[in-house]
């Protein structure tokens, strides 16, 4: 089994080097040494949220504190190509659930989407909560996944943003149930600078949205004979995509 992972500050292993004791303290620190009660010797795993990523032995603890000795530092560079998710919001957390399993797969980018058919809607307090609980979500997933770097979280979008977003992508895909062309099908340069990936709410993306994106330079894309839910169709679409690139 793989060490557990924790999350230092970012920018936190800039100057670190092998031989290094660091000092995990707050909410990570009180999780590895009173939950998780780590004890000295054993192997740890400690990531700046960057790419760094320093996997130690633990030298000591205390109460809300673990102390490790740095072993092997490993940098990693930025994924390419880049996947960024536009995720609609969607009730019952099945936005959350599509966050946190796109960010296992590899996510390096997640935009809330309020979408014409979301019935989730962000308004004052309730937008700063939300994003707040997907930038948990997020960093719980990174945790999980053994992940170097969190993936980025944008403010909440609307469609104009999303426009703005499809217009900067080296590719823009939007799934849609309509759509004729298979995503597996899809020739996606490993190369590729960024793909901007689209997938609406319950209710599915409004006929005005799909013109809109399309118009923009996005294609419109099925994974396949099945209509799969929000939470869980952008998570197989990544990792489509990944089979075509990154898992090479």
């Amino acid at each position: 089994m793989s060490a557990p992972l924790f999350l230092l500050d970012s920018g936190e292993l800039a100057e670190a080097s092998v031989g290094v004791e660091l000092v995990l303290r707050g909410s990570e620190g009180r999780h590895a040494a009173d939950v998780s009660r780590l004890k000295a010797g054993e192997a740890v795993s400690l990531a700046d949220g960057s790419g760094a990523t320093a996997h130690c032995a633990v030298s000591g603890t205390a109460k809300g504190e673990l102390r490790a000795v740095i072993e092997e530092l490993v940098h990693e560079p930025a994924s390419v190509p880049r996947f960024t998710l536009v995720q609609a919001l969607a009730k019952g957390d099945r936005d959350l659930l599509a966050i946190e399993i796109g960010t296992e797969l590899g996510v390096d980018a997640v935009v809330p989407w309020q979408a014409d058919r979301s019935i989730v809607r962000w308004r004052g307090d309730r937008a700063v909560k939300g994003l707040k609980k997907w930038r948990q979500t997020l960093i719980a997933a990174t945790k999980q996944a053994r992940r170097s770097r969190i993936p980025e979280l944008a403010p909440l979008a609307d469609r104009k943003i999303v426009l703005d977003r499809i217009a900067a992508a080296d590719v823009a895909l939007v799934l849609h149930e309509s759509a004729v062309e298979p995503l597996a099908e899809i020739d996606v340069p490993a190369e590729a600078g960024e793909v901007v990936l689209i997938v609406g709410p319950e209710g599915g993306i409004s006929e005005a949205e799909l013109a809109d994106f399309v118009a923009a330079g996005a294609r419109s894309v099925r994974l396949g004979s099945t209509v799969l839910r929000t939470s869980t169709a952008g998570s197989a679409a990544i990792a489509v995509l990944s089979a075509q690139t990154r898992w090479r």
